[in-house]
């Protein structure tokens, strides 16, 4: 008898995602719902249907790198896949840049911009890399305003018309690693005209097909750590469409992202323009690490939704022992625990986002900023881990199918896995939160938009888990607090922090999750007379918000972490 299983398959994306479309009624005005959700219905149905399928038709073509031509000429010249060059022109024409920067609604222009963004990732073997650097270059030099770069980038970051879209790569990291920039070896040096000539390595330069770049150097005679550190910008080809003096040394063999063409490349004299003074790069390019931070999350969000629908689907579809999966008890518990922490991730991402939507819109108080700086790494390394969890247990779901490749479903797990590592580790980013709480002013924000969420719930079942999600907020800070006043010295206090940081981080991720997720649901109890946001709020809460133990043993930690005697 022959051995056959049903495989999955998706719908509109956004006309099946309850999630999404119950939040933009929430958040959005009826007209302003109503210009948008055309253009996410049309997103929806091509994540589902086209890109999809071309996306599966594609599986095994990855970028191939071509260094000379038959002629003995070095051109570097990186094919890149059918579905990254389908997604490019998407991409401009559904404005997944220009939306936020055309404002054509306000502050809320970046919700629509990342709903287009959140349907659009799953379907687009991960096209959303260099976009996110492109949004975020599109912000920096806005930040800036520095004129001449401006004229020249912008038109094209922000173009609707496929011709003349560029997308923009973030060369940071190099060989002396990743999150301390200030090692950074690359040197800027000036012509006599006043050109400014770049000459290093970058190890990772995950958009190496992109028309410009935002990179770090270190202006000849300025002191060495970040802030002798320049951003610099840069044009990777001349008119004629010839490297500028950059030299593709090859691409990278990584885990996952595969369809991402991330290379190592030279610089030898790369022209290049200074954005922002000539010192001070680490600071200046700061705007672009907030965007590329909140993509991260919006691209774990939707990755989990994905892991989930595909899961959900094939629940109906496979039969064993007697029934389909869809109704068997374990699966359907554990395909819940799967879905309330989708929910709690899109929650929490999409309340940075709107934040993120009034601070570029000059309508946020200072309380909705301070917040911002400090939930921006928390959404960040809890939606990222979060994602990594669930895309490995909805693979499992498929049983032996889940970890066959010409599924698909590998690439899931496989692309989730950067999420924790891209745009700073969990750790880094945990240390970045740690940083915005010596500021007083953002624990209380933190403090007051959980307290303020909790008091607004009236459901009584929601009311009890927001309390819980206001509890283990307070126990967070108390602990901080705490590693700093109860230590014998300065010292080990922040020692003691700074073990305990991963931990404070997610149990306050995890907390201002519930605390929206329980605010939505208690809305769509009333608006909607919907309970399933209620049920996924009271099963996120029983998957644990508060991660934090006993104090941390530093000498205990060393001896085992080390295997020290």
């Amino acid at each position: 008898m022959a051995f056959l299983q049903a495989p999955p398959s998706l719908g509109n994306q956004f006309d099946d995602d309850r999630v999404l479309r119950s939040y933009l009624a929430r958040v959005l005005p009826e007209e302003v719902r109503r210009d948008v959700s055309p253009a996410l219905s049309e997103l929806g149905a091509l994540a589902g249907g086209e890109l999809y399928e071309l996306q599966l038709a594609d599986r095994l073509n990855v970028p191939v790198l071509t260094p000379w031509d038959p002629w003995g000429n070095r051109i570097d010249h990186i094919e890149l896949t059918a579905v990254w060059k389908r997604a490019a022109a998407l991409t401009a024409e559904y404005g997944l840049i220009a939306t936020p920067y055309e404002r054509r609604h306000g502050a809320l222009s970046r919700v629509d911009q990342f709903a287009r963004v959140y349907l659009f990732n799953p379907s687009t073997d991960v096209y959303t890399c260099p976009l996110a650097m492109t949004d975020g270059a599109a912000r920096t030099l806005t930040v800036h305003a520095n004129a001449e770069v401006s004229a020249r980038a912008l038109p094209h970051l922000l173009s609707r018309d496929p011709a003349q879209f560029w997308t923009s790569g973030q060369w940071m990291t190099e060989r002396t690693g990743g999150s301390d920039v200030g090692l950074s070896e690359t040197v800027a040096r000036q012509d006599p005209d006043g050109t400014w000539r770049l000459h290093g390595t970058k190890w990772f330069s995950s958009a190496t097909t992109s028309q410009m770049a935002l990179t770090l150097a270190r202006p000849e005679g300025n002191p060495p750590g970040g802030r002798g550190l320049a951003l610099f910008y840069v044009e990777t080809r001349d008119e004629g469409g010839k490297l500028q003096r950059i030299g593709v040394n090859r691409l990278k063999d990584k885990l996952g992202t595969r369809k991402v063409p991330t290379a190592e490349l030279s610089l030898d004299g790369t022209p290049a323009i200074a954005v922002a003074g000539l010192s001070g790069g680490v600071r200046a390019i700061t705007p672009m690490l907030n965007i590329t931070r909140t993509w991260n999350a919006v691209c774990s969000a939707s990755l989990m939704r994905r892991g989930v629908a595909l899961a959900r689907d094939f629940a109906r579809r496979r039969h064993a022992f007697g029934a389909s999966l869809s109704d068997k008890p374990l699966h359907l518990d554990t395909l819940a625990g799967l879905q309330a922490e989708a929910e709690a991730g899109f929650h929490l991402t999409f309340r940075a986002v709107e934040l993120l939507g009034r601070e570029e819109g000059a309508e946020a108080t200072a309380e909705e900023r301070n917040l911002l700086r400090l939930i921006t790494p928390l959404v960040k390394l809890t939606t990222a881990r979060q994602a990594v969890q669930v895309t490995s247990e909805a693979i499992e779901c498929f049983g032996g199918a889940g970890y066959v490749e010409d599924t698909g479903l590998p690439a899931l797990l496989r692309d989730a896995q950067v999420l924790p590592i891209w745009e700073g580790t969990t750790n880094v980013l945990s240390l970045d939160a740690l940083r915005a709480m010596g500021d007083t002013a953002t624990v209380q924000a933190l403090h007051a938009e959980v307290a303020s969420l909790a008091a607004a719930v009236r459901d009584p079942a929601l009311a009890a888990v927001a309390r819980v999600a206001l509890g283990a907020v307070e126990r967070a800070l108390h602990t901080a607090r705490s590693h700093m006043a109860d230590a014998p010295s300065a010292a080990e206090g922040l020692a003691l922090l700074e073990a305990d940081a991963r931990r404070i981080a997610l149990t306050l991720g995890r907390s201002l999750a519930l605390a929206l997720l329980a605010r939505h649901a208690d809305w769509s109890l009333s608006h909607e007379h919907d309970s399933r946001a209620k049920a996924a709020a009271l099963r996120f809460a029983r998957n644990g918000v508060d991660l934090l133990g006993a104090a941390p043993d530093l000498a205990e930690a060393r001896r085992l972490a080390m295997d020290e005697g």
